[in-house]
């Protein structure tokens, strides 16, 4: 097993790129194997919480939710865009500006994209046999979370999501942003490099008390998996780990009268300057 590098797990967010100031602990790992993260994805599922609430109706008072796309086996799904066959079962629904996503072995990749040098089941190995996930025609993957069993009716929060990613080559390019049931940016966080080919990474994101998430917008490299490109940084994903989704909290009262009270205030200054 390879050196591992210096890991930051449960750190305070420093590195905030915009939006106002979000308080996360950060689990952040790399590794040359599998075995070299795992220790920090399952320290992450801990703090998240237990049990694994699988496709159970929620909202559950406690657990978390995973997909790890594997329940496919061996076969090559892509699915148009917005993806929503975990909205019901897990809470989650991913949208992309690209045209859809796969699940797909590594070599189904290069099958699917029409690679003729094999490149993809050369520097993917998936962290649970045997799918992965991408967008495709684009880097970007925007997931938004749903109370399971609501048929996407009822928006949720979560208070902690996390990925493993597979093959990042280059630091400070793929990444995580939170946002706020509000769409109000927490923060944008990078998921650690790791040179070679068939490396892993994780990222997991946990909030204090009162910090939650309602949109995480993911950027997997720096260039979309396609037919030819090779000096570039391609990465995918695996696993997504997050917290049971909750229903967006009700504005308090002391909100709403101060919505009011802002209301009567503007409406006075207009009639008073008639």
């Amino acid at each position: 097993m390879s050196a591992k590098p210096t890991r930051f797990v449960a750190a305070l967010a420093l590195a905030l790129i915009s939006g106002p100031a979000a308080a996360f602990a950060i689990f952040s790992d790399s590794g040359a194997t599998a075995g070299d993260i795992t220790d920090t994805v399952n320290a992450f599922r801990t703090a998240v919480g237990n049990p694994n609430n699988a496709n159970n109706a929620g909202p559950l008072t406690t657990g978390r939710r995973e997909i790890n796309w594997d329940g496919g086996g061996s076969a090559t799904t892509f699915s148009s865009t917005p993806f929503n066959g975990f909205q019901n079962i897990r809470g989650a629904s991913f949208n992309t500006p690209g045209t859809g996503f796969l699940q797909a072995p590594p070599s189904g990749l290069d099958t699917f994209f029409g690679r003729a040098d094999n490149l993809y089941n050369n520097i993917f190995e998936p962290f649970s046999a045997q799918r992965v996930f991408t967008p495709v025609g684009s880097t970007i993957t925007d997931v938004t979370f749903f109370i399971p069993g609501s048929n996407g009716t009822l928006p949720a929060i979560v208070k902690a999501f996390g990925a493993i990613f597979l093959d990042v080559d280059l630091p400070n390019i793929t990444s995580m942003q939170a946002f706020d049931e509000d769409g109000d940016s927490l923060g944008t966080f990078f998921v650690p490099a790791f040179a070679g080919n068939e490396t892993f990474s994780f990222l997991g994101l946990l909030g204090g008390p009162g910090e939650h998430i309602g949109r995480v917008r993911i950027t997997t490299g720096n260039v979309a998996l396609d037919a030819t490109s090779i000096a570039q940084d391609q990465v995918v994903m695996d696993d997504l780990i997050f917290s049971e989704p909750q229903r967006v909290p009700e504005p308090s009262p002391l909100a709403l009268l101060g919505i009011a009270a802002l209301f009567v205030a503007f409406w006075r200054r207009k009639q008073s300057a008639v």
